[in-house]
Formats: structure tokens, sequence, C-alpha cells
């Protein structure tokens, strides 16, 4: 299993589409076995190419701060299971994942709506 994780510095970024990079780690048995990382597109998510560039990697699952629906469906389409809410250093936050600690704040953001490009909690 390959999860990806929007990051900025060593944490979770809680925008997922204005991140530095993602950090991609791969799993086997319950236990990470490889941490790469891969550019950010930079801009909007939901306007890039990088959710089918991680279904190419084999990206199933994302660990996400906040995203909007664009971004959503964008990467479920593509075969990735979306966790939202997810906050702190991204190794533990895919181990916390891992030992099922972690479950999906089913809130999204409001991005693209007026003005600018602010992000709000849709809740």
């Amino acid at each position: 299993m390959k999860i990806a994780l929007p990051t900025s510095g060593n944490a979770v970024d809680d925008h997922f589409g204005h991140c530095d990079h993602y950090t991609i780690y791969t799993v086997e048995g319950n236990k990470i076995t490889a941490a790469d990382t891969l550019p950010s597109p930079g801009g909007c998510g939901c306007k890039s190419n990088i959710a089918y560039t991680m279904q190419e990697m084999g990206v199933t699952v994302m660990l996400a701060g906040n995203m909007g629906d664009g971004a959503l469906n964008k990467l479920n389409g593509c075969g990735i299971n979306v966790i939202r809410g997810c906050s702190g250093e991204v190794e533990e936050v895919v181990k916390a994942y891992l030992a099922g600690e972690i479950k999906d704040a089913g809130t999204g953001c409001h991005c693209h709506e007026g003005e600018g490009h602010s992000c709000q909690n849709n809740q």
C-alpha cells in the first residue's frame, strides 16, 4: 500500500493544493518500508494532474488536513481514498492511521468561492 500526505516541512499541510510537496510512504505488513517525496505542482490541487500521477505511483490513501470537493472527487475518481482532518508530523500520522486511530473528519473547504482563494471549514 502507498499512502500520500500533503506536506510542508515535516508536517501535514492544512491545504492539499497548496503544500510544498507530498510525502509518500510505502507500507507492507502494516509497517512503513519506504518514504519518498513528490513535488507539488503548485496552484490548485483540483486543477492539476497530481491525482493521476499518484494513481500511476500506486497511491491508494491520502491523509490530508483539508481540501475542497474538486480535489476530493478527483482523488476518489483515481481510486485514492481520502481521509481529511489530519494534522501533525507526517510519519506519526501514518502510524496512527495504520493503528486505526484516524477517521475522516467529513469536512472540506470552500475554496474558489467569491474573491481570492481562502479556505474555510465546511461545518
